[in-house]
């Protein structure tokens, strides 16, 4: 039974993650196949040329006769410009098809990775970037999917056309001159050795030097959404510093890596054209005995030509298989990356009535990167059908990990969590979240237009119904001075916004998405005291109806609920109306004296 020496057991685990592409490639192994059949016929005409300059200068050059009996039998002079001719036509056909179609698979496959990739990371729960950044995600979206198309859009094809050659052409070289082919052999069997070392190098610098890009790609993405931040402290300069850094780091990376490919092909170029030049002269030798032809010797000349560059085009394309096994292993480590929070298998129906009833039983919560604090400790609460309940107390006291964990971005630790009695844990995501609204305390605003931001809550509503939507948050208060109205382009996160306008916009996003329970983290922080009156009147109208889960700073934005839960260190320490708690004299009523400097 054959074994499999160390050395090729390395080169095959590190080229492993290159056969899980398959399931990208296999619904076009039709094209596959056809890029295949092109690239043997383009092979097999090539390896014909030397055979038609063979017989052009033996028989065509070499007699003074018009008529001589060759690769294309009884023929004239011109019948050998003929056929090169029409070996060069069909070569050039073949070469230009096969361009196109692997060009082709390559492209398709690349766009369907990343979107593969990207449905992926869309799927993962908020724990999963913890700990990687989008940066990092968006460098491996592109740089590494770049180098993946290369290798299967052309530098696959280019090596497997190199090796036919070479295979093809050290047939060939045995055929024409067994003795020449010997010596030639010899030579490239050498050669070989360091090949494969070198190419085990500029795989690990190639993963490392993937890894520094997207590092500087992951630092640059941060600074750059935080502009005003950076400029308001003056540190431009020194964040240009740490971005150059960082692109420093990656420049010595890469440079390692392109001087190992320099060595590597220096070392090839040197020794095939040292024994191209050494078997020519064998050769000449035997010309001059006259134990070979002229038209021989060309051919094998040629047939070398043509080996040796296809033993220079493998060494190329080795280390750009290489570098892309090294981001495919990237890219799979997404497209494997499971989120924290799991699907359940078999999701009940969700039975929601108009109205949601809440209910936290002994819910305990800890943060995956803080296991030894609770960050909720035995919460339970009942909140009725249609209820509006604000949760209120000091920074860290748990209020938005309540919502956070509504919505399943997280799963409790402890105790469950139940929508008119089902514990959501056994509901679709989608369905969950689908019957949520929320408004946070930093809204997302995309890079489009004022009336594409509102129907983001429902991509199916008409205008008239976003409209309505933008009206009932007074969004429209500000749209009429824009230029262009609700088709005016709000810049990317809002930037041509004020902080109360863009939180306006997601107000409205929510009243049109229509859910029965509204959550509100922190909906009017941003609002100046006019604005917030109108925006309070625009909620009102959306609560209606609802069950609504407010949560609040500013006492004075929830005087109207139905009930204020406090809440400090994880835990309900007061319930009650907002007259209620003040004549408490707990946490509630020092909270409020500062406030209401009462």
């Amino acid at each position: 039974m054959p074994s499999t020496t160390p050395a090729q057991s390395v080169t095959v685990r590190r080229l492993s993650p290159l056969r899980d592409l398959w399931p990208f490639l296999q619904p076009y192994r039709v094209r596959v196949a056809l890029a295949f059949a092109l690239l043997c016929i383009s092979s097999a005409t090539i390896l014909l040329v030397p055979l038609a300059f063979r017989d052009l200068i033996d028989f065509g050059f070499g007699q003074r006769e018009n008529t001589s009996v060759g690769l294309l039998g009884t023929s004239t002079l011109n019948s050998h410009f003929v056929l090169l001719f029409v070996l060069a036509t069909l070569w050039a056909i073949s070469v230009a098809a096969r361009f196109y179609t692997v060009s082709w698979v390559g492209e398709r496959v690349t766009a369907d990775l990343r979107t593969a990739v990207y449905a992926r990371m869309l799927v993962q729960s908020p724990q999963f970037f913890e700990t990687l950044q989008t940066g990092e995600v968006l460098s491996r979206l592109t740089g590494d999917t770049t180098l993946i198309q290369t290798v299967i859009g052309s530098s696959i094809s280019m090596g497997l056309r190199s090796l036919f050659q070479l295979i093809g052409g050290m047939v060939m070289l045995a055929a024409t001159s067994f003795y020449l082919f010997s010596l030639n052999l010899g030579l490239m069997a050498l050669l070989m050795l360091p090949l494969f070392a070198i190419g085990r190098k500029v795989k690990k610098l190639s993963r490392e030097s993937q890894d520094k890009i997207a590092d500087a790609s992951a630092l640059a993405g941060e600074i750059l959404n935080a502009m005003p931040t950076v400029q308001a402290y003056t540190q431009e300069q020194r964040e240009t510093k740490r971005f150059a850094d960082r692109a420093e780091e990656s420049f010595v990376t890469a440079i390692r890596r392109t001087r190992m490919r320099s060595e590597m092909t220096m070392l090839v170029i040197t020794a095939v054209m040292g024994s191209i030049i050494f078997v020519l002269w064998v050769g000449a030798q035997q010309v001059h005995d006259g134990s070979m032809t002229g038209g021989q010797l060309a051919s094998f000349v040629l047939y070398a030509v043509m080996v040796a560059g296809s033993v220079g085009t493998i060494v190329e394309v080795w280390g750009d298989v290489m570098r892309a096994a090294g981001a495919t292993e990237r890219l799979l480590e997404l497209l494997r990356a499971e989120s924290a929070v799991a699907e359940t298998s078999a999701p009940q129906p969700l039975l929601l009535p108009k109205q949601v009833a809440i209910r936290f039983e002994n819910v305990t919560f800890r943060y995956p990167a803080r296991l030894q604090m609770a960050t909720l400790d035995n919460i339970t609460l009942d909140i009725a059908p249609g209820e509006s309940v604000a949760l209120v107390g000091p920074s860290g006291a748990g209020k938005s990990t309540l919502v956070q964990l509504m919505l399943r971005f997280y799963d409790v630790t402890g105790g469950c969590i139940r929508l008119n009695g089902q514990d959501i844990r056994q509901l679709g995501l989608h369905d969950l979240r689908g019957k949520i609204a929320i408004v946070t305390q930093d809204p997302v605003i995309f890079s489009a237009n004022a009336l594409e931001n509102i129907r983001y809550g429902r991509p199916t509503a008409s205008d008239e119904e976003v409209i309505a939507a933008a009206r009932a948050a007074l969004v429209d208060e500000f749209i009429d001075r824009l230029p262009d109205r609700y088709q005016t382009f709000l810049g990317e996160r809002g930037t041509r916004l004020s902080g109360g306008q863009r939180q306006r916009i997601a107000i409205a996003r929510a009243i049109l998405k229509g859910a029965p329970l509204l959550l509100l983290d922190e909906a009017t922080s941003a609002l100046d005291a006019e604005s917030e009156i109108l925006v309070q009147q625009g909620l009102s109208a959306a609560m209606q109806g609802r069950t609504t889960l407010i949560i609040a700073h500013r006492l004075s934005t929830v005087q109207k609920v139905n009930r204020i839960v406090v809440m400090e260190h994880g835990r309900i320490v007061e319930t009650g109306t907002p007259e209620d708690l003040r004549k408490q004299s707990g946490l509630y009523a020092r909270l409020a004296s500062l406030q209401f400097d009462v």
